[in-house]
């Protein structure tokens, strides 16, 4: 099982940045995937979500209305699309793909929103 994140980075406020996860080794279109983040001193936190289909989804309110959380099931990809970055949303973000008990994360990737 492999969750590789890509397209993190260092943006200047106000700026966008697209966030992709390519899964392997288990059945995508059966997973919720999902994003975290984790700054640093706290806890990881639930950015966005979004079900099996794409149908539903979910964010944090802290991003509603800048962030978007979108898959393609035929590339086995989840992506985050962020935009109006601001200092607060630097992290490490991490992919996550669930289902039941069975939970897979990425290895996370750093975005970094300073002037």
């Amino acid at each position: 099982v492999q969750l590789v994140e890509s397209g993190g980075g260092l943006v200047q406020p106000g700026g966008s940045l697209r966030l992709s996860c390519v899964a392997s080794g288990f059945t995508f279109t059966r997973y919720l995937m999902s994003w975290y983040r984790q700054a640093p001193g706290k806890e990881r936190e639930l950015v966005a979500s979004t079900t099996t289909a794409g149908g539903s989804t979910n964010y944090a309110d802290s991003v509603k209305g800048r962030f978007t959380i979108s898959r393609d099931n035929a590339k086995n990809t989840v992506y985050l699309q962020m935009n109006s970055l601001k200092p607060q949303d630097t992290a490490v973000y991490y992919c996550k793909g669930s289902s039941g008990f069975l939970a897979y994360w990425g290895q996370g990737i750093q975005v970094t929103v300073s002037s």
